[in-house]
């Protein structure tokens, strides 16, 4: 008896998840981007029988992290299980109530009744065809008919039955058609209702107990990868006097398989932590940590000097400008130890097509002072290089920068917000109103042969014009070559007041230039070695 009474129990428990499932298409509320993932949250209205069921929830990211889906759910649901899949086949997959179907199946039931109704008349047609030529049978085999009725009788068979025959043919060129078209209508029943598959492959199935039948709301939360964003910029300034204003956006890219339309974004530089453990704090010590030897380096180096400022420099034009609107008022900040949030208030359409999407954040002025640099040696331009004190109370984060300087668009730089020292230096690109020029002094220059050695002079001049109407201060760089070897000495011969790092051999001007005013300025020095021997890169 007890074997019987499991055997029911299996039987019974078999009978109630074979049921149809229950499909419902899943809305994308709001998502939480990261810089290499996305947290969804999605809800769907269901309505379900009282007892077991499966729910089998469409419109979801493609790649689903399976550990963290997370379902709100009344009280009276119980979620026994959830899972995950991108391959779910059922019979009952296909949505009737689709509107788009609905026309399709219409169609469909319109062009089955006219073959219906073109297949009648093609059948009767041939019929009458039939009992025609049993008719002339007859009235062949009929010997009292005279000629003249057998002429009649001929006309009228001839007539008659080409008429037919031309209408069999017709009725069978219209079917023909309209099975043509009844394929199409199935080839596109089929792409209809497979349509929302291939848009989105993913799919949560829920078993899940319900004490109370109806109408019920479940909202969805979990964590998808093909999600990420960049900080990005545009700066505007108007003049070397003028503060930058600073437009902080983000650039969204999103190829989750769905479209995010109408959403609530929240953009955080954090990883997300999706770890089901209870943080624990401990104790919170502080230390020293290593000098970044890589700023001095750049500081001490002409050529390292010049491309680390023209690095960021691009020749492809952005014509991104900044919103008329103020965009601070929507975006709310949130700054814990760790990372940055900002959550926007304006909705946004965020496509799945693996293109970058703006999102404006926030509208910041920025106090800035202004300075031009130069080492015609590597760069025969000027760049402006715009400082920027306190810069960490503005969240910024390490990105690209639009520059638009003067109402021109300049270029690109970067802004590198990780930077260690106080005051943070954006190279706000070059400009042309500057002229450099470097050139070899001949009659100072030259080389002698003294015994077993070559000594060699090299005298260059240094003539810069400022062509603005306002007046600027420039920090000029030149060098000199250094020894690292004793068979060659080397002697600054003159620097014209420059500032000179004997390790380096780099020299620092700093000077101030008037409205169209040019001044020069002369480096020497001698270089003497053994004759028999040569420097490659002197």
């Amino acid at each position: 008896m007890k074997k019987i009474i499991v055997g029911l129990l299996l039987v019974a428990s078999v009978s109630i998840w074979a049921q149809k499932p229950i499909f419902t298409t899943a809305k994308v509320n709001a998502a939480t981007v990261y810089v290499n993932s996305a947290e969804l949250s999605q809800s769907t209205t269901v309505t379900l029988p009282k007892g077991n069921s499966e729910i089998v929830i469409k419109n979801v990211a493609d790649y689903v992290n399976e550990s963290t889906v997370q379902i709100n759910a009344p009280k009276n649901i119980t979620v026994l299980s959830v899972q995950f899949t991108k391959n779910y086949i059922s019979e009952y997959e296909i949505d009737e109530s689709n509107p788009t179907i609905r026309k399709v199946r219409d169609s469909i039931d319109w062009v089955t009744k006219e073959i219906a109704k073109v297949v009648n008349q093609k059948t009767s047609h041939s019929k009458t065809i039939e009992l025609l030529d049993k008719n002339q049978q007859i009235a062949g085999a009929n010997a009292t008919l005279t000629v003249t009725e057998l002429m009649k009788l001929v006309d009228y068979y001839t007539s008659k039955r080409t008429e037919l025959s031309n209408l069999v043919n017709t009725f069978s060129e219209k079917e023909n058609k309209l099975r043509e078209q009844l394929a199409t209508l199935n080839s596109k029943l089929e792409i209809n209702t497979q349509k929302e598959e291939k848009t989105s492959k993913g799919k949560l199935i829920l078993q899940v107990m319900n004490d109370l039948a109806g109408t019920v709301d479940l909202d969805i939360n979990y964590l998808t990868q093909g999600a990420s964003w960049n900080p990005f910029y545009d700066l505007r300034a108007e003049s070397i006097s003028s503060p930058i204003d600073m437009l902080y956006k983000g650039q969204v890219t999103q190829n989750t398989g769905i479209d995010w339309k109408k959403v609530k974004l929240t953009l955080s530089s954090g990883n997300p932590n999706q770890s089901n453990e209870a943080p624990i704090l401990s104790a919170w010590f502080l230390r020293f940590g290593y000098p970044n030897y890589g700023n001095y380096k750049r500081e001490n180096s002409a050529l390292n000097s010049i491309q680390g400022y023209a690095a960021g420099l691009a020749v492809e034009k952005d014509k991104a400008a900044l919103s008329e609107s103020t965009v601070s008022d929507y975006t709310t900040i949130s700054e814990n130890q760790l990372n940055v949030s900002f959550d926007i208030d304006i909705p946004y359409d965020i496509l799945s097509n693996g293109k970058a999407h703006s999102v404006a954040l926030k509208e910041i002025q920025l106090p800035a002072s202004y300075k031009y640099y130069a080492v015609p040696k590597v760069e025969k331009e000027a760049f402006l290089l715009a400082e920027l004190s306190d810069y960490s109370k503005f969240n910024l984060l390490p990105g690209e920068a639009n520059i638009i300087f003067e109402g021109t668009y300049v270029g690109k730089t970067f802004i590198n917000a990780n930077a260690t020292s106080d005051t943070l230096n954006l190279s706000m690109g070059r400009d042309k109103k500057i002229s450099i020029k470097r050139e070899k002094v001949v009659d100072k220059s030259g080389t002698k042969f003294l015994s077993s050695y070559k000594e060699q002079v090299f005298t260059y001049d240094l003539i810069i014009r400022n062509n603005k109407k306002e007046a600027i201060n420039m920090i000029l760089k030149d060098q000199y070559p250094i020894s690292t070897d004793k068979e060659i000495t080397i002697e600054l011969l003159e620097k014209d007041k420059a500032s000179a790092n004997e390790e380096t051999g780099v020299l620092t001007w700093k000077i101030d230039l008037r409205p169209n005013e040019t001044k020069k300025f002369r480096i020497s020095y001698k270089v003497k070695y053994p004759k028999d021997k040569i420097i490659d890169n002197l």
